[in-house]
């Protein structure tokens, strides 16, 4: 755990002479709201002891001060208390106000580094890693955790330094100022502690749950507001508000169990201070007139030692209340440590080699041996005995049923997953010799969730190529059959991509991630059932134009319909992780039975045969 908090700690950078400044601050500001009550009781005594003694003075007289317990006596001036009480209240106020600003700069420059740091680090993570943490989990650390730890900062800079301190000097200067009667604060800071342990102890428990809770909850959101579409179309409101309640439900349920246990701790605390009133006026009182009634008695107190006991036993009792709440926070704030920890503790997978290759130099592509799993604990491999060599420039299908092992296949290629077992070549050399960036760089991938991001189609097309031209562009989208789609819009180019791509159709988006990979003028390019939501003569075109327009480029084309493998210079037919079979449209189609099922089946289904 401490090496967590250290890892984050270092996030302050450039925010840590804030960091520094803060507690002193809080030490100036503790110290001065605790030489506040003996100067008051100074002037309340002076101006008691000049009544009773006779002496005709004003606000410019000198009058003696008296303190038995002190040994105390000489002269003071009554402007000159008032004044020093007023420079204590200004000078009390300013450290407050600084401590409050440099505190909120040093932790919201903490919590704005962290989200940095920790998005970063996502942005370096393999499929595998990624795998680990669910994304709901991912945006509750880089949220509501962080958020957290920028709380706990501000109160450990600020509250943390000054509450111990206001509890330690109030409790010196009880002694220094009430003598004996202090020994009433011995008695009732145990209980007093005791009892908010207690209570904190309780209430830590329920606490650490919640952020569990926050996890399902943001689960929920994000499944929803995705696949609002899918939601809507099934009428399934119902059921996904009734997700969210429950998941809501269970947190509220944790912070109202949590928010009971905690809301004792007003009643012990405003408990104990009255007790601590009553004592202190009650043995005080007992005391001043015993000590005035008779000389020789063996302790002496004056009013205005009385209430700055009252106003020390008020600040050592509420200080206790603030420190316990600051440990319960802190500690539930450890469990956003820890969770914020583990992510920038996580190592990438996938790392670059020391010296990496920065060339790919042909689109040749060769499995030796592979087998592979997605975790080293999982029992059965998703990939097995793999042995294939694919010349650059050749168009290969890849067909199988769901869960064959398609899309582990071609994640092995541009090294989004690394092999368990045997080697993937590309260019004649290992994909872990490549420096990431090159090797992806020269594997094109377009996934079948196509994502288009929030801006215009150029930038987004800009993603294979910044430097792209608007004639590139056009002739990418040309290729990908979607320039029909940039000029249909008014901006052509320029035209506004929603968030998600939620203004353009499944197969537009598609169209639009096949001309992206274009720009980026590949060696290899992987299409995995890009074109699934594309009609058959469209696809027909974009195979057509990767073919004549770009013909040393190799190209993988993963599909469900054999209309879109049928021309492929050889067809990889997967099962079970396994290589079933490798061929041509007409040599499969005689040999194996897996290829002519799915064939027939759709041929039947298209009212072909």
């Amino acid at each position: 755990m401490w090496k967590k908090v250290k890892l984050i700690l270092k996030s302050i950078r450039q925010y840590k002479k804030y960091a520094l400044i803060t507690p002193l601050f809080m030490i100036g500001e503790a110290l001065l709201e605790c030489i506040m009550p003996f100067t008051m009781s100074m002037l309340i005594d002076s101006v008691n002891n000049a009544v009773k003694t006779g002496i005709k003075f004003d606000i410019l007289t000198s009058i003696p001060y008296i303190n038995q317990n002190l040994n105390m006596n000489f002269n003071v001036s009554i402007l000159g208390l008032i004044l020093t009480l007023v420079g204590i209240v200004v000078l009390s106020i300013i450290c407050g106000i600084f401590g409050g600003i440099y505190g909120a700069k040093a932790s919201v420059g903490l919590a704005t580094n962290l989200r940095s740091d920790i998005f970063k680090k996502i942005q370096s993570f393999s499929f595998s890693n990624i795998d680990k943490f669910s994304s709901s989990s991912l945006v509750t650390r880089t949220t509501t955790d962080i958020n957290q730890i920028q709380m706990a900062f501000q109160m450990l800079i600020r509250i943390v330094v000054r509450a111990p301190l206001m509890m330690i000097f109030s409790a010196v200067m009880a002694f220094i100022t009430g003598g004996v009667m202090a020994l009433i604060f011995v008695v009732l800071i145990p209980v007093v502690g005791f009892g908010l342990f207690m209570i904190a102890k309780h209430a830590m428990k329920i606490f650490t749950r919640v952020f569990k809770r926050y996890d399902k909850l943001n689960e929920s959101v994000q499944e929803n507001v995705s696949g609002i579409r899918v939601v809507k179309s099934y009428v399934r409101e119902d059921f996904e508000k009734q997700k969210f309640n429950t998941a809501s439900n269970n947190m509220s349920g944790d912070f109202i169990k949590a928010e009971k246990i905690v809301a004792l701790t007003n009643p012990l605390i405003n408990t104990t201070i009255h007790m601590s009133n009553i004592l202190v006026l009650s043995v005080g009182s007992l005391i001043y007139w015993k000590s005035h009634a008779s000389t020789g008695y063996w302790a002496s107190i004056e009013i205005g030692q009385i209430s700055a006991l009252l106003t020390y036993g008020i600040q050592i009792l509420m200080n206790i209340m603030m420190i316990s709440m600051i440990s319960v926070m802190l500690i539930i704030s450890l469990e956003s440590v820890k969770r914020v920890g583990e992510v920038l503790l996580e190592e990438p997978t996938i790392k670059n080699p020391e010296n990496p290759l920065l060339e790919v130099s042909n689109g040749d592509i060769t499995f030796k041996s592979v087998n592979f799993k997605y975790k080293e604990s999982a029992e059965n491999y998703a990939l097995k005995n793999i042995d294939l060599t694919i010349k650059s420039g050749e168009f290969v299908g890849v067909l199988g049923s769901t869960g064959s092992g398609k899309t582990s296949f071609v994640n092995l290629i541009s090294r989004l997953y690394d092999v368990s077992e045997g080697e993937v070549l590309v260019g004649d050399h290992n994909v872990k010799e490549y420096d990431l960036k090159v090797l992806r760089d020269n594997v094109a991938v377009v996934l079948q969730k196509n994502v288009l991001f929030s801006g215009t189609i150029a930038s987004n097309l800009k993603w294979g190529n910044e430097s792209a031209t608007e004639e590139e562009m056009a002739r990418a989208c040309e290729i990908a059959q979607c320039y029909d789609i940039v000029k249909s819009k008014e901006s052509g180019f320029n035209s506004v991509v929603e968030q998600g791509g939620t203004n353009f159709s499944g197969g537009q988006k598609q169209r639009l991630c096949i001309a992206r990979a274009i720009l980026k003028h590949p060696k290899i390019m992987i299409l995995d059932d890009s074109t699934s939501a594309v009609d058959t003569r469209t696809d027909k075109l974009i195979r057509k134009g990767l073919k004549e327009d770009l013909p040393k480029m190799t190209k993988i084309v993963v599909a469900q319909r054999i209309s879109s493998i049928e021309d492929a210079d050889k067809i990889i037919i997967m099962d079970n992780g396994e290589i079933n079979a490798i061929g041509t449209h007409d040599e499969l189609i005689k040999t194996n039975k897996i290829y002519q099922e799915v064939y027939y089946s759709q041929n039947r289904i298209g009212g072909n045969k």
